[in-house]
């Protein structure tokens, strides 16, 4: 589908009205499965804060994008130089770039390193190709969408060095290993390469063992030898990625990350200036835990290592340092950043309650599809309200923040959710009931049928992941990997026992309808579990009408509480948006 952006007009101002846009281009997001790599006519500057003491300016909140200007197959389209943007102060000065002037592209520069270079492209072996070609099947099956933006700042060719957010433990390497055509040779902790077997499986992929102060505090001087190996690869024009924060986390942040990377980079450049890619990378999960949830893989804006190049020489601690906040800071402009941890929970309960309004409010007034929409900005939108009413109005914060544990103590105490109390408000149209009957009775049979054969293939890995997980960063993991043998396994011993019963041709049918089966059932239950939660506020409805009105009561007030805090925070911050 094709999408035009209309130049003169932008984003929607208190949830639907259009505001002033960006010229200068726009970013795409192309889908994981295989497609037609877009290339950018040049990468914009980054979105990242001034340094101390000067006016911050505040960010475009929801970059949400006309239906029009680019290939989009599986992912959303989404505007360059409307990025949120994290509050505080840069980094030092002393000389060196501030992390912003860092990270604004260089104009002259191509957009691939490969055409400027003439580098041969880097290839897959036949090894590699096979596992990331079953990582991206099942990341297919295991994640309703997987969009990536902005694939063509990382060269086809030349050495890169990828710093990637680590939020979800191994399946954010297949994440990155899928959206790219390189094969990525990922700094993987040292306490993975203990067994025989999988030290040999990692090292066929390219991994190379890091490590760290927490698994082994006297081994930290082998990472010479990781240095080593390192250097060699950049040598090679290969691709290095590494995760800075150097462990993985539930956080919606970007934790203060190692200076590894830095010293890493610097290094290299020291000896061989120019030729190194420093990208940050950033993973935003919609839902972390759950199946067929969305995912956003977001490259950002090259850092130049270069311009660091003569503070490192001349005092190499402090130049690794001011790299380090950069880096810091291109991470933090790809993802949902809470600065303060406090504030995380706020940000949830209002993500959770009013996220959904400036979406259905988006669709009307702009007729936008919901995936057409970019939650990841609008999320960032609350990130940056709820840190602006912290510093200016304290107060309201924390009567917002009340009203929400009391609406929320209400939902808890007549066994109802929210979504039924914004369904029933939203009053839908007869002809959207009619559809949602007759979807439903008409996918009856379908549910049935892929909730049969998938049954054990879907129940067996969510068990096996609340039982072995040891945090909530490993759940996702644990049910992943699980799955990747489970469905095999089930599917293989249901399409033998198929094939016995009824023969070969119906063997290959059966076992072509299961992966989507299993899709198609897991969509009808969710739909049905709705319609249980919206059955129980009816009900709630007829048997205790005043329970029912003050929730609805409570959540009108509570939602015109948030759209005076919005168009407050527009009128105060000029030239933001919703």
């Amino acid at each position: 589908m094709r999408s035009r952006v209309d130049a003169a007009r932008g984003v929607a101002q208190g949830a639907g009205a259009l505001g002033t846009r960006d010229r200068r281009g726009l970013d795409h997001a192309r889908p994981l499965r295989g497609a037609r790599v877009l290339r950018a006519a040049v990468a914009h500057r980054s979105g990242l804060p001034p340094a101390a003491g000067r006016r911050r300016r505040w960010s475009h909140l929801a970059a949400l994008p006309d239906p029009a200007r680019s290939d989009r197959l599986h992912g959303r389209v989404v505007r360059s130089g409307l990025r949120g943007r994290r509050v505080g102060p840069g980094p030092r000065r002393h000389r060196l770039p501030r992390p912003r002037e860092a990270l604004r592209p260089d104009r002259d520069r191509p957009v691939s390193a490969t055409l400027a270079t003439g580098a041969r492209p880097d290839t897959l072996d036949g090894f590699y190709r096979a596992v990331r070609a079953i990582g991206r099947f099942w990341l297919w099956f295991f994640f309703r969408s997987v969009d990536v933006r902005h694939p063509e700042r990382v060269p086809l060719a030349g050495p890169v060095l990828l710093c990637i957010n680590h939020p979800n433990n191994f399946i954010d390497s297949l994440l990155v290993g899928g959206a790219l055509q390189r094969k990525v040779h990922y700094l993987a902790t040292a306490a993975l390469f203990r067994n025989a077997l999988i030290a040999r499986f990692l090292r066929a992929c390219g991994a190379i063992p890091v490590y760290r102060r927490q698994d082994d505090p006297d081994k930290m001087d082998q990472n010479t030898s990781t240095f080593e190996a390192c250097y060699k690869a950049f040598a090679e024009g290969r691709l290095i990625a590494i995760y800075p924060e150097g462990t993985t986390h539930a956080e919606a942040r970007v934790q203060r990350i190692k200076t590894g990377a830095a010293r890493l980079a610097l290094g290299w450049e020291a000896q061989h200036s120019g030729e190194l890619r420093l990208i940050p990378v950033g993973l935003n999960f919609d839902a972390r835990k759950s199946f067929r949830g969305r995912v956003l893989v977001s490259f950002g804006s090259p850092v130049p290592v270069t311009l660091y190049l003569d503070a490192y020489r001349a005092d190499p601690q402090k130049a690794v340092a001011e790299l380090t906040s950069a880096i810091q800071w291109g991470m933090e402009s790809e993802v949902v950043h809470v600065e303060r941890i406090d504030e995380s929970q706020l940000v949830r309960a209002v993500q959770d309650l009013y996220r959904a309004e400036l979406v259905r409010e988006l669709k009307e007034e702009r007729g936008l599809a919901e995936r057409q929409i970019d939650l990841v900005r609008l999320s960032r939108a609350i990130v940056d309200s709820t840190t602006y009413f912290k510093t200016h109005d304290p107060e309201r914060v924390e009567r917002i923040w009340q009203r929400i544990q009391s609406y929320r103590a209400l939902l808890a105490e007549f066994h109802v959710k929210d979504e039924a109390v914004r369904a029933r408000l939203e009053r839908r149209r007869m002809r959207q009931r009619i559809r949602r009957g007759w979807e439903a009775i008409a996918g009856f049979p379908f549910f049935v049928y892929g909730a049969t054969v998938n049954f054990l293939p879907y129940w067996v890995p969510r068990w096996l992941a609340r039982h072995m997980s040891r945090k909530e960063t490993d759940y996702a993991t644990w049910r992943f990997m699980a799955g990747m043998v489970a469905c095999p396994l089930f599917w293989g011993l249901e399409t033998w026992l198929v094939a016995r019963l009824a023969g070969g041709a119906a063997a290959l049918v059966f076992a072509l309808s299961l992966p989507l089966s299993g899709v198609i059932a897991y969509r009808y239950w969710v739909g049905a579990g709705r319609l249980r939660s919206r059955l129980r506020f009816g009900a709630l409805s007829l048997t205790r009408e005043q329970a029912a009105r003050r929730l609805i009561a409570e959540r009108q007030e509570l939602i015109t509480e948030l759209e005076r805090a919005k168009n407050d925070y527009l009128s105060a911050t000029k030239g933001s948006s919703f």
